[in-house]
């Protein structure tokens, strides 16, 4: 696609999110208060499953928060309830046409008890920015995140102890209209879940293998990849499975003819090398065009890298030739992808146009399984996350 036939798409795309966003706001005017929040305790508390046992997302706290919207009504008193089943009509337009969007979150304890979240309003911020994309209707952010913070505290004994371990926080809006044709919803509800988890790398970093696929689109410009839309992931399941039987851990997105590199499986991508001109570069692709998730853990090693100012950090576009060349030519130090769940996840190889490139880790330690960029990385987050290094990113639940 000519860059001028992009940027006019781009810009008509942003221009019906503002109309669209508009709508949602003065249908949704009223907003919940989270001071009329009430707590339903659950009779039948659940077993909780010892934290060696723990997967992601396969169990699930005794209580949820729920709260429900109608465009006549506006929103109702938000709740906390026993953890239940959702009873939604069969036309829900959720069903049909993906008016869905949640976020991804956690909560931890740190060596004192105490309970803690990693930059939550950030996950608001993007939520907020989710919901108004697809029309569903407008909240207040901070009452949402004090709405939360209590259905934690009351499920605070399901947060594992150990450092590595946590409360996955999965909040979700969807639209309960029942109504098969395609148009803004009437109906909505927004609700959170909570699911304890254990470490993504249980006996330390295990690097991962990449499929460079060319073939498959996760996300294109003026689209909605930079919103956390259920939908965003349901075409990338088959490609995964794909790459998988081929031995390939995850996929790396490229776009366009010249080969972007966007996203790497559901995470960011980074790489870490010496420029031609023989300086040192962390870089990632810019959120500019709607192709990039506004990832809190990106924004995270940005911020990081930055204030460290050792080497240059760098968000613009860049193609899978720049990385094969920083390959060939031995200036690629290491590569990762950064998300919630994992922190960061160290690349050992990519596989590109019938060949595979081998990514380097840590010469001065192989066992690492890791370069040093992510380990120092995943160290310094994980210290904020559980309280070891004081810091703004750091929120005491109390």
């Amino acid at each position: 696609m000519a860059l001028a036939s992009r940027l006019v798409k781009c810009s008509a795309t942003k221009s019906n999110s503002a109309v669209f966003g508009n709508a949602a706001r003065q249908a949704g005017m009223a907003t919940f208060a989270g001071s009329k929040l009430t707590i339903e305790k659950t009779k039948n508390p659940k077993p909780k499953p010892a934290s060696k046992s723990l997967l992601f997302g396969r169990n699930f706290t005794d209580h949820m928060f729920e709260v429900d919207w109608s465009k006549s009504e506006g929103w109702t008193s938000p709740r906390i309830t026993p953890y239940h089943k959702l009873e939604i009509d069969p036309a829900a337009s959720c069903l049909h046409y993906a008016l869905e969007c949640f976020e991804g979150m956690k909560a931890y304890k740190d060596d004192n008890n105490q309970i803690r979240m990693f930059r939550p309003m950030k996950n608001m911020d993007r939520l907020h920015k989710s919901c108004l994309r697809i029309c569903l209707p407008d909240f207040d952010k901070n009452d949402f995140m004090e709405c939360i913070k209590e259905l934690v505290k009351v499920d605070h004994d399901w947060i594992p102890q150990d450092r590595g371990y946590s409360l996955y926080l999965r909040p979700t809006a969807i639209s309960t209209t029942p109504f098969l044709g395609v148009q803004p919803p009437s109906e909505a509800k927004l609700f959170c879940i909570l699911s304890p988890v254990g470490p993504y790398y249980p006996e330390g970093f295990k690097p991962i293998k990449l499929y460079a696929d060319n073939k498959n689109v996760r996300a294109w410009p003026g689209g909605t990849g930079d919103s956390k839309l259920g939908a965003n992931y349901a075409g990338t399941i088959l490609p995964a499975v794909e790459a998988a039987k081929k031995g390939y851990s995850q996929v790396m997105w490229l776009f366009g003819e010249q080969n972007w590199v966007t996203e790497v499986g559901t995470m960011n991508q980074f790489f870490f090398w010496k420029r031609p001109d023989g300086k040192k570069e962390l870089i990632t692709a810019p959120l500019t065009d709607g192709t990039i998730l506004h990832g809190v853990t990106r924004d995270s090693v940005l911020d990081l890298c930055r204030g460290w100012g050792e080497f240059e950090v760098t968000e613009r576009p860049y193609t899978m030739h720049e990385v094969t060349a920083a390959i060939k030519e031995n200036r690629l130090l290491e590569a990762f992808g950064a998300g919630t769940a994992a922190i960061v996840a160290p690349v050992e190889g990519i596989h590109f146009q019938g060949q595979d490139y081998k990514i380097p880790l840590d010469p001065e330690n192989p066992s690492a399984g890791a370069g040093k960029l992510a380990q120092r990385l995943a160290q310094t987050i994980m210290d904020i996350q559980y309280g070891k290094q004081e810091h703004p990113w750091s929120v005491l639940v109390q």
